[in-house]
């Protein structure tokens, strides 16, 4: 389904997702006398696909097992699907990522321009279409069941048993309720949804049932932050508290959560009761844009400084007998390192 390279064999490849009147659940297993577990994964979010993109070369250097889009993979910014096609195409033609799609599987979720109008959510009257070219982007076959469903978001595997990577992606558009603004500041809504009632039925299945080693959660717009007035899960409150509540509650040891959306780089941390180590977020935008001059903004749960550079994220997975050593990054232009976080889950 995804070109493998040959130093990395994927024993579970999953896509799982729920429909309103049942789930449906596929595996691919491509076994091996050589199965290694996945090691290094790249992401990143909101390029431009009309600018230069000077992350492309960097981000192969580092081999990595996998690369997840996190939003913003392109601007479409319309209501022509037409338009939003040649606007993917012209991505899929840049030689760089070419190159990447060569060596490297590539999974991932949407944000609002590539969803199709900037800030949206269900609202926007193509939605469906805009899923389907989305899809196209990422190579999902015609008759892969994630098609099937409403919405983007889906759930993959990799690795032999006992050190399985599991990567959430959630959709935070499609089904997202619609909010009210003042004075450029968004107010929160405190009764509605960002995933839906059928999204949050399978985000729950999903963790309930998991048995992977480390969990990625990819999210377009960020989880943890709560004190900038842009967009983020905070202006959802109950549906903020809701998904940390779950990760504690299914005791998710060895999460990671991945972002976009916000054109600076950071990374935050909390404790989350029911889960043995700091939850940590990685937001990680943009590939070809980022804010034109710094400023300084607030975050509680920030550790190390906020990078308004071009940047892209690292994942390194470090497995040991005892346990796996988590180790995140934000990189740039020429592969400057600019942050890094780790911590331990222990078996």
């Amino acid at each position: 389904m995804y070109l493998l390279k040959a130093s990395t064999v994927l024993f579970i490849l999953c896509f799982t997702f729920s429909c309103k009147q049942n789930e449906v659940s596929t595996v691919e297993n491509q076994q091996n006398e050589d199965v290694k577990p996945i090691d290094v994964i790249a992401f990143g979010s909101c390029n431009r696909q009309d600018e230069p993109q000077p992350l492309w070369e960097p981000i192969i250097s580092h081999d990595s097992d996998l690369f997840i889009w996190l939003g913003d993979n392109i601007y479409g910014d319309t209501d022509s699907m037409e338009i939003m096609k040649e606007k993917y195409d012209l991505q899929n033609s840049i030689p760089a990522y070419q190159k990447l799609k060569a060596s490297t599987p590539i999974v991932g979720i949407w944000d609002d321009h590539d969803f199709g109008k900037n800030d949206a959510g269900h609202e926007y009257p193509y939605k469906d279409e805009s899923r389907d070219l989305m899809y196209d982007f990422l190579d999902v076959p015609e008759d892969s069941p994630l098609r099937d469903k409403k919405g983007g978001y889906g759930a993959y595997s990799y690795g032999p048993e006992g050190k399985v990577v599991k990567v959430i992606l959630l959709d935070a558009r499609y089904f997202r309720d619609t909010m009210a603004m003042e004075n450029r500041q968004y107010i929160p809504n405190e009764t509605g949804t960002i995933l839906g009632d059928t999204q949050w039925e399978w985000f729950e299945d999903e963790l309930k049932n998991n048995v992977a080693q480390v969990t990625i959660i990819g999210s377009g717009i960020q989880v943890l932050p709560k004190d900038h007035q842009f967009e983020k899960w905070a202006n959802f409150p109950y549906e903020r508290e809701k998904l940390l509540n779950l990760l504690g509650k299914y005791q998710t040891n060895g999460v990671v959560l991945l972002s976009g959306d916000r054109h600076i780089a950071e990374i935050s941390k909390m404790e989350v009761s029911g889960i043995n180590h700091p939850v940590y977020e990685v937001t990680s935008s943009g590939l070809t844009h980022t804010w034109r001059e710094y400023k300084e903004e607030p975050n509680q749960f920030r550790t190390g400084d906020l990078i308004a550079k071009l940047n892209f994220g690292m994942l390194y997975l470090d497995w040991q007998e005892d346990g796996v050593e988590v180790k995140m990054e934000v990189r740039g232009v020429g592969d400057s390192l600019y942050l890094e976080e780790s911590f331990k889950r222990v078996f």
